[in-house]
C-alpha cells in the first residue's frame, strides 16, 4: 500500500485538495484492500469559506509515498519554509511530489521545475512563466509526468493526474475502476488546450493595440501580411519584428489564433456546420480550418463542439 500526503496551506483550494483524498481514497485492490493510505498533512488552514483541519502534523508527511501540493488561491503568496524545505527533501530522496492547479506555483517556489517540463493552469501559465523562467511552461496538456515531480493544469485536471499515477501504481484495471467510481473517463480526449481562450481582444501592448483590435473586427477577410501592416501603418518588416517581440508569434499566426477563438465561439453557440464556421470566420477552405484548428485546439472542430455544446436531454 503506498501513502499519500496531501498538504494544508492557508488559502488553499478546497477542492484541489478534496481531489486527490477522495480519488486515492476510494482506490481498492482486486482482492478488496486499500490501494492508498492518505493523509492530510499540515497546519489548520483557511479555504475560502472553510476552515480545515489536517489529520496529522507537517512532519508525518515525510513519511509518504507521494506528496500533493494543492493550488491556493492567491498563488503567488510566499510558502511557510517548511513546506518548502519538505518538498525540497522529499524529491531528493526520490519520493514523488505532485501539485494541482496553481500548486505548480509552490514547487517552483521550492526550485522543484528548474530545468523540467510542467503545467497549470492556462490562465497562469505566462506568470509562471514570467517568475519562474527556468521552468518549461507547458499550457496545452492536462499534466505532466516528469518522474518524481508531477504538475497538473487547471481544476478537474487533478483529477486526470490522480487516475494517471493510480495507474503507474496499480494498472489499467485499478485505475479504470477508480475512473468508474469518480465517473470520468481514464484518458480524456485532447489537452488542456481546447479551454483556451486564443487571442483575446483584451490583450494590451503598447503599439500594437490598435491593430490587434482591427484584425479582431477584420478577421473574416482574406487578409495578407501587407493589408495588415497597412492597417498598422508599419512596414511588413518592422511590423512582424514588433508582433514577435511583443506577442511572441508572426502576424498571420495572430490573426490564425482569433479566427480560431471566433470558430470556438460559433461551434459552442450555433448549428452552423464546420463548412459554414470555416467561411464565417476566414478560413480559405474546410481543410485548412480543420488541421488548423486541432493543431491549435489538440481536439477537432467535431469533438471540441461535442465537449462544449452537447445534446441536450429532455
Amino acid at each position: 500500500m503506498y501513502t499519500v500526503a496531501v498538504l494544508t496551506i492557508e488559502d488553499v483550494i478546497a477542492f484541489d485538495l478534496a481531489t486527490p483524498v477522495s480519488v486515492f481514497g476510494s482506490v481498492r485492490l482486486p482482492d478488496g484492500r486499500s490501494g492508498y493510505q492518505v493523509v492530510v498533512a499540515g497546519a489548520e488552514v483557511s479555504a475560502g469559506p472553510l476552515r480545515i483541519a489536517p489529520g496529522v502534523p507537517l512532519d508525518e508527511a515525510a513519511r509518504a509515498d507521494l506528496i500533493v501540493v494543492p493550488g491556493r488561491n492567491d498563488p503567488t503568496r510566499p510558502t511557510p519554509d517548511a513546506i518548502l524545505d519538505l518538498l525540497r527533501t522529499a524529491v531528493a530522496r526520490g519520493t514523488r511530489v505532485a501539485s494541482i492547479c496553481v500548486g505548480a506555483f509552490t514547487l517552483a517556489e521550492a526550485g522543484l521545475l528548474d530545468g523540467r517540463t510542467a503545467t497549470t493552469h492556462w490562465l497562469a501559465c505566462d506568470r509562471l512563466a514570467r517568475e519562474y523562467p527556468a521552468v518549461k511552461v507547458d499550457p496545452d496538456v492536462l499534466y505532466v509526468d516528469d518522474g518524481t515531480v508531477l504538475t497538473s493544469a487547471g481544476a478537474s485536471t487533478g483529477l486526470d493526474l490522480c487516475l494517471h499515477i493510480v495507474e503507474q501504481d496499480y494498472g489499467v484495471a485499478v485505475a479504470a475502476d477508480a475512473a468508474r467510481l469518480a465517473v470520468a473517463p481514464l484518458h480524456r480526449t485532447g489537452g488542456q488546450a481546447q479551454y483556451i481562450l486564443r487571442n483575446r481582444p483584451t490583450y494590451r501592448t503598447a503599439t500594437l493595440e490598435k491593430v490587434l483590435a482591427w484584425i479582431e473586427v477584420n478577421a473574416h477577410r482574406r487578409l495578407t501580411l501587407t493589408e495588415i501592416a497597412a492597417a498598422a501603418g508599419l512596414s511588413v518588416r518592422t511590423l512582424t519584428r514588433r508582433f514577435t517581440d511583443e506577442l511572441g508569434q508572426s502576424p498571420i499566426q495572430w490573426l490564425t489564433g482569433v479566427r480560431v477563438r471566433h470558430a470556438q465561439e460559433l461551434l459552442e453557440t450555433t448549428d452552423h456546420t464546420v463548412e459554414r464556421i470555416a467561411l464565417q470566420v476566414g478560413f480559405p477552405t474546410t481543410s485548412n480550418f480543420r488541421t488548423l484548428f486541432a493543431q491549435s485546439v489538440g481536439v477537432t472542430p467535431g469533438t471540441y463542439r461535442k465537449t462544449f455544446r452537447p445534446t441536450r436531454i429532455y
